[in-house]
């Protein structure tokens, strides 16, 4: 299902705006050539084209040091994300995002976190981060699901269950502990921003994280008649004011985070989930719990989501109004997905640029990359 004309005419409107010719320095020293290949989960290729090449900008920091552990390096701007089979395709365009647009690509240090399953082959994962962008500067680790297989409940989409999705969780106790910040993106996100602004954002007070909230939002929804018909649960946000907030964008201090114990906290919830069932969106409501009503408020702009649509149905979406720095298509659509099967929402057209897949067996999976759109100005 489409959006109105004149929706689709605003959304390509944004698109203009968000890619200014001199938004970024992109050195494409050699042509776009082949990279490597990964399998996806039917045991097809998936080819993806090498990356241009980004250079910082004159002002951006200087290396101080070449040490062993270059994760160590201050001057450095931390990203974590979650890499599989499944969404490698948006983990790829997503990093492609944030090095097209920041000024200090050089300076972005990617914490690439896959799972330990059977089915993954994670050297076959590394290889193609590698191939796809030699110069980035990342380390790939591997998450241990039997850490919380016996934590996880059933939700209301079987996406949501998956071990990885909790692995954000766990990212104080994976990465080096010289790595005292860092920017969680899920892999269905495109930047059109200067992610050095996210992550100068300043967590004030004892705050641990910092995301975009949508007070507005009803809260109790996201917990069942039996959280709130007890009082030691509910008591849980007592004398707070929680909002809801999306976890597939965050700002986490992990020196806080590691002070407050805060893994843990999440775990407990998640065992009492266990027990009685008082929700039912996955990795989401136990953030919720822990750190509703004691989050940083970033501006909406650094996540603008749901446009996947609902958790049980791939609808289209129109951006919110508003500026625009990241994008984010949360829900059940995926981009990807829906430019194949040739059913696009027209918000997927402004993840598309950014889609560096390359099929060998598809010669009319880029045809909408040669669609001229008309833009219209409205009053």
């Amino acid at each position: 299902m489409f959006l109105p004309r004149t929706i689709f005419a605003a959304t390509v409107l944004v698109f203009t705006l968000l890619f200014p010719g001199n938004a970024i320095r992109s050195f494409p020293n050699k042509p776009a050539c082949d990279g490597d290949e990964v399998q996806d989960e039917f045991g097809r290729f998936m080819h993806f084209s090498e990356a241009p090449e980004y250079l910082n900008d004159p002002r951006c920091s200087v290396f101080a040091t070449k040490s062993m552990l270059f994760e160590c390096e201050p001057s450095l701007v931390h990203i974590a994300m979650t890499i599989d089979l499944e969404y490698i395709r948006g983990s790829i365009a997503a990093v492609h995002s944030v090095l097209k647009h920041t000024s200090c690509p050089e300076n972005i240090f990617f914490h690439f976190i896959a799972s330990d399953s059977s089915s993954v082959n994670v050297p076959e994962l590394s290889r193609t981060i590698r191939s796809t962008f030699p110069s980035l500067r990342s380390k790939v680790y591997t998450f241990k699901g039997s850490i919380v297989n016996n934590l996880i409940s059933s939700s209301i989409r079987h996406a949501l269950d998956n071990p990885l999705n909790y692995a954000r969780s766990y990212l104080a106790d994976m990465l080096e502990p010289c790595v005292e910040r860092v920017i969680y993106l899920d892999s269905d996100v495109i930047v059109v921003d200067d992610v050095q602004k996210l992550w100068s954002v300043s967590l004030t007070g004892s705050r641990a994280i910092g995301a975009p909230e949508y007070c507005h939002a009803n809260f109790t929804k996201y917990f069942s008649d039996e959280f709130w018909s007890d009082p030691e649960f509910s008591k849980a946000l007592e004398g707070k004011r929680p909002c809801y907030f999306n976890t597939g964008v965050m700002v986490v201090d992990l020196v806080r985070w590691r002070q407050g114990d805060y893994t843990r906290k999440i775990e407990k919830w998640m065992e009492i989930q266990k027990e009685r069932r008082i929700y039912e969106l996955g990795s989401l409501p136990p953030f919720l719990l822990v750190f509703g009503g004691d989050v940083e408020a970033i501006d909406h702009r650094w996540n603008q989501h749901g446009l996947g649509g609902d958790n049980l149905v791939a609808t289209c979406r129109s951006l919110h109004i508003g500026p625009v720095s990241l994008m984010h298509w949360s829900g059940k659509g995926k981009p990807w997905a829906r430019l194949d099967g040739r059913t696009p929402c027209p918000v997927d057209y402004l993840w598309a640029p950014y889609d560096l897949y390359k099929p060998h067996d598809h010669p009319h999976h880029h045809h909408h990359r040669k669609t001229k759109i008309t833009v219209t100005y409205m009053s």
